[in-house]
């Protein structure tokens, strides 16, 4: 299940693209990235490109099956260039994806890399690839980041789904390593008004991982675990560990050791 609509993903892609691109105008390309060790801010940028033209290339074609992502994964290119082209580049990409998806539709079969399907999950997949690697871009030119609410809070919503899943772990020896009696997360997104659902409950006491939305009373701080407080965009950027990159701090209540394992342990995905 999903927050937003198709066409709103299609939209957020452009506009997040948009707002990359425009942060980063007249940047050297060869400045370091801090929260991507290793990249340059022009290896992020082609990074980036890379996957929405090959998502692209996945929901446009209706693929059935795995996608060589050749594009995604090679980032070289000549950094000494100015990110006028770059970032052209980069902002046709995020338009022919949203394209794409629009034309597709939501219900469409395309092959996907986690259960879904549709278009749908790599309409959020990507929206949220953007919105984290924006932060990253930003903080690469010592920008300002801001965040929509509820763009945040379904980009965690995702994330959070995704822990229980057995294939975003190293191994299924390592997943089962998490689970133990007491072990539950609760996270509260301080501004979610009233009628939006801002919390999550994470459960390691069973046999998976499981997690769910939970009302804000349902959960107190002295009851889970551990229990994490903060705005719903600093929320997202702790999972992806930019937290640097906000001003704003998340409050960590209780066991911070089994947040920090937990972390590592349903991240791996994020490390292939």
């Amino acid at each position: 299940m999903t927050d937003l609509t198709l066409d709103r993903y299609a939209a957020e892609i452009t506009a997040q693209t948009e707002q990359l691109t425009a942060s980063v105008k007249g940047a050297d390309l060869a400045v370091p990235v801090p929260t991507c060790a290793g990249w340059s801010l022009g290896d992020l940028l082609r990074h980036v490109g890379g996957a929405h033209r090959w998502a692209e290339e996945i929901v446009r074609s209706r693929a059935t099956g795995p996608v060589p992502d050749d594009q995604v994964n090679d980032v070289s290119g000549d950094d000494r260039t100015d990110t006028t082209a770059l970032a052209a580049w980069l902002d046709e990409g995020a338009a022919l994806f949203a394209d794409a998806l629009r034309e597709a539709g939501p219900h469409a079969s395309v092959w996907t890399v986690a259960p879904n399907g549709t278009p749908v999950f790599w309409a959020r997949r990507m929206m949220v690839e953007t919105v984290v690697h924006r932060a990253d871009a930003v903080a690469a030119v010592d920008g300002t980041y801001t965040l929509d609410q509820d763009v945040a809070l379904d980009a965690l919503a995702e994330w959070l789904g995704f822990i229980e899943l057995p294939q975003v772990y190293a191994s299924v020896e390592a997943m089962r390593g998490l689970l133990g009696p007491g072990r539950t997360l609760h996270f509260h997104a301080t501004d979610a008004g009233p009628g939006v659902e801002g919390d999550w409950l994470v459960d390691l006491t069973g046999e998976a991982p499981a997690v769910r939305r939970a009302a804000a009373t349902e959960r107190t701080p002295g009851e889970a675990a551990v229990s994490l407080r903060g705005s719903a965009a600093a929320l997202l950027l702790l999972m992806y560990q930019r937290d640097s990159v906000l001003e704003d701090a998340v409050e960590v209540v209780g066991e911070q050791g089994l947040f920090e394992e937990w972390r590592e342990a349903a991240s791996a995905w994020l490390r292939r």
